[in-house]
Parts: structure tokens; sequence; C-alpha cells
């Protein structure tokens, strides 16, 4: 069981998103859905009572080893550094705020720059573009939820209240 379960852990950790058990399957080798939920509640126990910095949630029926909150600032650095520079994390920012939004919105906002913000970001599975007229429909994707660990109202709710985010770059 112990092996099995570090293996389970392991997916987590590398997936960094939410998954379901046949996929956690799939990866791990192990047939038995019922023994993965089995070692999921079991490892979301052990990281409880130790007291960690990580936890694992479930929504679902979909599983995800995630960072507590309180922690989060010691990573927001590093995925600064690593993946998006600040400009592009801006322009996700009232994307994400203003969701569904026209792409012509955003560079009008964000100015020509933006392109490329927009292009990362659609890389990256963050946001979608859907063709509309001689524009397109701006929208965050739930990979973006998942990877922020966030939902749309708290998005809103953190976003709120702050000027619309101009173009710096």
């Amino acid at each position: 069981m112990e092996e099995e379960t570090r293996k389970i852990e392991a997916i987590l950790f590398t997936l960094g998103r939410f998954t379901d058990l046949e996929e956690i399957s799939r990866l791990t080798g192990i047939g038995a859905v019922g023994f993965i939920k089995e070692a999921l509640l079991k490892l979301k126990a052990d990281y409880e009572k130790r007291e960690s910095a990580l936890y694992i949630s479930n929504q679902g029926g979909k599983w995800k080893l995630n960072i507590k909150k309180d922690y989060l600032f010691l990573t927001e650095k590093l995925l600064t550094d690593a993946e998006l520079d600040k400009p592009t994390q801006e322009t996700l920012a009232v994307i994400a705020y203003k969701s569904p939004i026209f792409q012509s919105d955003i560079i009008k906002i964000r100015g020509n720059t933006a392109y490329d913000h927009i292009k990362v970001l659609k890389e990256l599975e963050f946001i979608t573009a859907e063709k509309s007229g001689r524009t397109r429909i701006l929208k965050v994707t739930g990979r973006f939820y998942d990877y922020f660990d966030v939902t749309a109202e708290e998005v809103k709710k953190k976003l709120e209240g702050g000027e619309e985010v101009k173009n710096e770059s």
C-alpha cells in the first residue's frame, strides 16, 4: 500500500492540476479506482495531521495537491520569474476579471503588445479565443482556475476595486 500511495502522491505533485481517479489509475498503473480513492483519503488525512504547507483537495471527484493559501506568497515570485512576465500577468488579470471580453477591448486597454501576451496565454491554455466578427472573444479556461487554484468569484473579488491595468510595457 505504501508504494502505491507514494506513486499517487507523485502523480498529484507532477500534474499540479485537478485529475480524476481514472487518470490517476492510468498514470500509476494501479487498476482499482476504489483502492486509489481510499489511498487518496488516507493521504489527505496524513497531510492534515502533518500540518504541512500542502494539502490535498477534492472537487467534483477530481483531486489535486495544493499549496495552502498562507504559503502562496512564497511561490508567487517563482511563478512570476518562471512563466509569465509582469505585462502578460496583467493582461491575464484583465481577461480573468472581464471574462468573456473582446480581444479588441483588451488591445484598447493594454496596447498592441497584448497580442503577444494573448498568444502566450493561449499556448499555456489559460485562455481560449473564439472568432466573433472581426475580433475574438477571450475567456479564461478551467486550466486557469485549476492552475491558480481560484474560482471565478475569487478572481472578481480580488480584482474588484482596482483600476484597469493599463499597458506598461
